[in-house]
């Protein structure tokens, strides 16, 4: 697990500034504390710092080259198959020098280009320089578990794991406001864009082909193809089981202590018994717990942990100590926060790293298995209009806020939209009610995505739902991850993730998701011989954190929240429209409606504070 970045200039004659590939590099020391290199090819330029987990000698040390010189590669992740292709590639003539997957994954591309690709099982962003061709190929992983950004400049490429690293090489940090309508909408930016102007995904699934100064991307991975061509499951619950242990046992390949990431839950539960269950001990868990009994599952983690002999570690973040991680994971983050947990993964990732190097979650479980309450609604869509109607009628609206957001979720109409809006906080008409003459509800990625569900879920709401969170959604959950995990260098791994877990469970029937009250009935069955009955009639909670509460009685996030009507963000875009004292005024009088509105509106005011004021009173200089 390491952070990676590039510089190439397509005019041959100029060269890499070595100092400024430097400062890209060593803006993600965090990613890897353990060793830094650099490699120079007269006009291209790649670096590196590593987080040691296989193969801890200076034979793992990147940049790393073939024995030719011809190739360079620079990768983050893991490949957790590379052993098995020790026999072929040894077979083709190579020689191994260390017992690095870096190496391995080197030799397969020289031996097979990129059709490599569909036969790594792993998370893995990288970058390889054919010096003989002049070529640059950059990759990312199926679900997009590593990141890689990108952007063009100057008659330049740079690229990088984080989009700090292109604006330390002087990159200038311009806002793309008119995104900030699916920012709002659906609290992130989807598929290749980013909030920032000229910087760029590369989505998950793809590699790019940069040669002769342009950029030709392809998809490698298509899961859609994937579900339509899978075999038949016959007995889904037995294959689950021993796909989900093999991935389990892949995901245990270290050099360095592994531990998990442990709630109390239903997922990182079946992650954690089912160590044990493969034969796994002493593994360390790590547990989050919090002051409000809703928002608390310490208890049953420590159980669960304690009673498979696994050694349980637990912390409280509160008040100032949860601000000031707030303000660190929003520089991490690089783009403002939308799940607001993320200070507190930052917080368990730092108690982790006194023990382990490597953590294990249960991240896109939810996503892949249908865990969330919000798609038990589709099941009942024929009842919509009578549940609307219900939900009017004096004295049967129970004033929480849930069934106000259901309320309001149920008034939009269209099926499409209905599903692209599943996941987020305030819909088209909060916003219009907030101030807002209009906002822009269909982005193309997001609807590209969901008419590629749509041909292949043709009558099934559920799993085009599902596939579209795939597709957008989890990846804003996988880089929460990767930011708050790699600002502690751990690196996480997500064993729900296995490729062949996603394609099977893609091609199962929605009942073995969606059947019973909560979803999961495919996990639920499998997992009844190995984890207690409390787990499995699990109250999902995951990292719930109660805002409201802090920005109504804690003092420094009081002071961010009131600070609001005086920042800078009321100048950008559709963001100068919001009524911002009115709408504080009423969330401090107990109307949650405007909970949500007004705590993102104070995540990118932090943001604004924290990340784009550090590079925006930095002067850009020329690339090179």
């Amino acid at each position: 697990m390491c952070g990676i970045a590039g510089i190439w200039h397509y005019e041959q004659r100029r060269r890499v500034d070595a100092p400024q590939l430097l400062s890209m590099r060593d803006a993600l020391a965090h990613r890897g504390p353990d060793d830094a290199g650099i490699y120079l090819d007269n006009n291209l330029g790649l670096a590196h710092r590593r987080l040691s987990i296989l193969d801890l000698s200076p034979r793992g040390h990147q940049p790393f080259l073939s024995d030719d010189g011809r190739y360079a590669i620079v990768f983050n992740g893991e490949i957790y198959n590379f052993q098995d292709f020790y026999p072929e590639l040894r077979s083709k003539g190579f020689h191994f020098h260390s017992q690095s997957d870096t190496e391995v994954l080197l030799y397969l591309y020289q031996a097979y280009g990129p059709a490599m690709l569909q036969r790594l099982n792993g998370m893995f962003a990288f970058a390889i320089w054919d010096a003989e061709k002049q070529e640059l190929i950059l990759a990312r992983d199926r679900m997009g578990v590593k990141p890689l950004y990108y952007a063009q400049h100057d008659r330049s490429l740079l690229f990088a794991s984080e989009p700090k690293a292109l604006f330390k090489a002087g990159f200038p940090l311009q806002i793309e406001h008119k995104h900030w309508d699916e920012h709002l909408l659906y609290r992130f930016v989807a598929g290749e864009n980013t909030l920032f102007r000229g910087v760029f995904k590369l989505l998950p699934g793809h590699y790019a082909i940069v040669k002769n100064g342009t950029i030709r991307k392809q998809r490698w991975w298509n899961l859609s193809e994937k579900i339509g061509s899978q075999e038949p499951i016959k007995k889904p619950v037995e294959w689950f089981l021993e796909t989900f242990d093999d991935s389990l046992r892949r995901r245990m390949i270290s050099d360095v202590p592994v531990g998990v990431l442990l709630s109390g839950g239903l997922d990182s539960g079946a992650v954690t018994t089912s160590l044990h269950h493969t034969g796994f001990r002493q593994i360390h868990t790590f547990n989050i717990g919090f002051d409000h009994p809703v928002h608390n599952e310490s208890e049953e983690a420590r159980q669960l942990s304690e009673g498979l002999g696994f050694p349980f570690h637990s912390l409280r973040l509160e008040n100032e100590d949860l601000f000031s991680l707030l303000a660190r994971s929003t520089f991490l983050a690089d783009e403002p926060l939308v799940h607001q947990n993320d200070p507190h993964l930052l917080a368990i990732s730092l108690l982790a790293k006194n023990y382990v190097s490597v953590l294990l979650s249960g991240e896109g479980a939810d996503e892949v298995l249908g865990g969330y309450v919000r798609y038990q609604a589709l099941k009942y869509r024929s009842l919509f209009p009578f549940i609307e109607t219900l939900l009017q009628m004096p004295g049967l609206n129970p004033a929480t806020q849930r069934f106000d957001k259901l309320g309001r979720y149920l008034k939009i109409k269209d099926l499409g939209l209905q599903l692209m809006l599943n996941g987020s906080n305030n819909y088209p008409q909060d916003f219009i009610n907030a101030g807002l003459a209009s906002i822009e509800t269909h982005q193309s990625y997001r609807s590209a995505v969901l008419h590629e569900a749509k041909q292949i879920f043709a009558k099934d709401p559920t799993k085009q739902l599902l596939y579209l969170d795939q597709h957008t959604y989890l990846c804003s959950l996988l880089d929460r991850n990767d930011r708050t995990t790699m600002g502690a260098s751990i690196e996480c791994r997500e064993p729900f993730l296995d490729y062949r877990l996603v394609e099977g469970i893609g091609s199962l029937p929605s009942d073995w998701l969606t059947k019973g009250k909560k979803g999961k009935y495919l996990l639920k069955t499998a997992m009844k011989g190995r984890l207690p009955a409390s787990v499995l009639s699990f109250r999902k909670i995951g990292l719930s954190v109660p805002w409201s509460d802090y920005f109504r009685y804690r003092p420094a996030f009081r002071s961010l929240m009131l600070a609001l009507p005086e920042s800078p963000i009321f100048e950008w875009g559709i963001l100068r429209y919001f009524p911002i004292k009115k709408m504080i005024a009423e969330f401090e009088s107990g109307d949650n409606s405007k909970a949500a509105m007004v705590q993102q509106l104070a995540m990118i005011h932090l943001w604004q504070e924290t990340y784009v004021k550090s590079f925006s009173t930095a002067k850009a200089v020329t690339i090179g």
